[in-house]
């Protein structure tokens, strides 16, 4: 073990996504240094041989570091999307008539393709098409094999390729494409300790990977749609981890409804005995400035008090002006937050019953011990893991 490691000092885990701002082996020691323990790799930029590059430019890192680091190969899903338009793009206006149909003709003011079938059989009347990140909603109005007449909702200009949401249906594709089962398997070879799956809609999405995977990474599935909140726990069963991915959440569900949701996620998987990932906008602000707002700092300190296992950035190290800075400022950020006495009463309240058994007592005693003077580690044996839990 090389000399240079040294405890972090927390336990909460910093992932910092890899990406144009944070892609040589110098920046990524940089970040390591200033506190980040893993790293996320975006299978939906760059090519394979860039994404080897990263990959083994951690590697190089650990290596020089002595300290274990994990990668995340995060996959990219489906992604749903309107066609082109004449002029590429076109304004909607509220209260007008708008048709997706898939028709190969270029769009206008009043129609443009939709290169989904899946979406015509699954979509049913009154239900929200979201355009653009939420942008444009459109309302579906009236429904055929061939067309999806909508009335605009809320007005916009559309261009072309945006992407399109559903979030009141579920829309019969599978999680894995044809680029995500290759991604998958350069990724194994790779060497990675983690897959995140997107676009999960149910248990089978997950089954279907692991069993891709074939027990050479973890698997960590992103719970960003509301059929996927539906049925949270039956997916973590399956799953090794989950992760609030806040971003597509905060498309389809109201805003004022992913705080709940992001609780309930926590709060689920500390319940199941799986890690949790709280990510996106997480210091949104430190793209472009060396400090965050103190509602930012406010919303990564309060996924920590609720139990988050780790946080993530995205564009803030991928892309950011101060990628080195924000993970800093989140290491400080955690590092504070599990200073404070108050921290470690509001993260036990996951902790399992002692039970009544002779067992359960020993262990409940030894825990207590351990608190009382303030033991660096117990060690146990154990074969099916519930004497140390």
């Amino acid at each position: 073990m090389s000399r240079h490691l040294q405890p972090r000092g927390r336990r909460v885990k910093v992932l910092a996504t890899l990406g144009p701002a944070s892609a040589g082996e110098a920046m990524i020691a940089s970040l390591h240094a200033a506190g980040a323990d893993a790293f996320r790799v975006n299978m939906s930029h760059g090519d394979h041989e860039a994404q080897a590059a990263l990959i083994a430019a951690v590697r190089a890192v650990e290596k020089a570091s002595g300290r274990p680091i994990a990668i995340l190969a995060d996959l990219q899903g489906p992604k749903l999307r309107v066609g082109r338009f004449a002029g590429g793009s076109a304004a909607l206006v509220a209260g007008a008539s708008f048709r997706l149909d898939r028709r190969t003709a270029a769009g206008d003011a009043t129609r443009v393709t939709l290169p989904h079938r899946e979406i015509f059989a699954a979509i049913r009347t009154g239900a929200r098409l979201l355009v653009d990140d939420g942008k444009i909603v459109l309302r579906a109005a009236a429904v055929s094999d061939d067309a999806i007449d909508c009335v605009v909702e809320v007005p916009g200009t559309i261009k072309d390729n945006k992407g399109v949401n559903i979030p009141d249906v579920v829309v019969p594709l599978p999680a894995l494409t044809e680029k995500d089962r290759a991604d998958l398997a350069f990724a194994l070879d790779q060497g990675v300790d983690w897959i995140a799956l997107s676009f999960v809609q149910r248990p089978e999405d997950v089954a279907e990977a692991r069993r891709l995977i074939g027990g050479r990474a973890a698997l960590l599935a992103k719970i960003e749609k509301p059929a996927a909140l539906e049925r949270l726990e039956e997916i973590l069963e399956l799953a090794d981890a989950v992760m609030v991915a806040r971003g597509d959440l905060g498309v389809e569900l109201p805003p004022q409804s992913v705080p709940p949701a992001q609780k309930r996620i926590v709060a689920t998987a500390r319940m199941a005995g799986k890690p949790v990932v709280v990510a996106t906008q997480m210091l949104e602000s430190m793209i472009t400035a060396p400090t965050p707002t103190r509602a930012e700092v406010s919303d990564v300190a309060t996924a920590i008090y609720d139990g988050a296992d780790a946080v993530m950035l995205s564009a803030e190290s991928a892309a950011g002006a101060y990628p080195v800075e924000a993970v800093a400022m989140m290491d400080a950020i955690a590092s504070a937050v599990e200073a404070d006495p108050g921290y470690q009463g509001r993260v036990d309240f996951a902790a399992s019953a002692a039970g009544r058994s002779t067992a359960a007592a020993i262990t409940a005693a030894a825990a207590e011990v351990g608190r009382t003077i303030a033991a660096r580690a117990l060690v146990c044996f154990t074969i099916s893991g519930s004497t140390a839990r």
